[in-house]
């Protein structure tokens, strides 16, 4: 089984596709983690994010794995927490844009879907390019506005919602309007509002929806 969850920055993906995942028992594919590594070791080797060879050339050579819990190694060493510092969130979404990085690693993550029990996968091109054929679609997303008080609390750093909702909006305009796999919801993908939702009650939202689908097919 295939679980595509696509959506836009801070509106609660990772945190709901790992609940998704755990209730199924299907592994975490955490996507953009896999451009993240990309972008972390970009930086770390001196290579401007907006050089797309450069950074195409980091992703084919790179060894990238995940460990029980899904979380990503890079050439076998934990990606976490390197791979969410501040320098890469930035240079993330540039990074990822590039043609052939993307190229060298959606394979990777076709390859880890085949070759196990069943994935749920998260990230922004998951249920359009990555995975078109997944068994079931969904598309979490929440207004600017709430996904940056969201992380302002997580940071406990409320004076910085205005810094933060400035970045969500350019993230969200520089992956919607990308050529290469833009952000955009399936035509085929629940949408999952989460304005009013916690992590836990959007997790309950998408299993009962993939239950009642089987059901129905019962």
């Amino acid at each position: 089984m295939i679980i595509a969850i696509d959506g836009p920055a801070g509106a609660g993906k990772s945190t709901v596709a790992r609940a998704v995942a755990a209730a199924l028992f299907l592994e975490l594919l955490d996507t953009g983690a896999m451009y993240r590594a990309v972008a972390w070791r970009a930086l770390e080797s001196g290579v401007d994010p907006a050089d797309g060879e450069g950074c195409a050339r980091i992703a084919r050579g790179l060894v990238l794995s995940f460990d029980d819990e899904g979380r990503i190694r890079i050439d076998g060493e934990p990606g976490e927490p390197a791979i969410r510092s501040g320098p890469v969130t930035r240079a993330v979404s540039a990074v990822s844009a590039h043609p052939g990085v993307r190229a060298a690693i959606v394979p990777l993550q076709r390859a880890r879907a085949a070759s196990g029990r069943g994935v749920v996968a998260e990230g922004r091109d998951i249920g359009t390019v990555v995975f078109p054929d997944a068994d079931h679609k969904f598309f979490v997303t929440a207004s600017p506005e709430v996904r940056a008080r969201r992380r302002a609390a997580e940071l406990g750093a409320p004076e910085k919602f205005d810094a933060i909702l400035e970045d969500l909006r350019r993230r969200d305009r520089e992956d919607s309007t990308r050529a290469d796999s833009p952000l955009v919801r399936a035509g085929d993908a629940v949408l999952v509002d989460t304005d009013g939702l916690d992590a836990s009650a959007a997790a309950e939202l998408i299993l009962a929806r993939i239950r009642s689908a089987k059901r129905g097919r019962t």
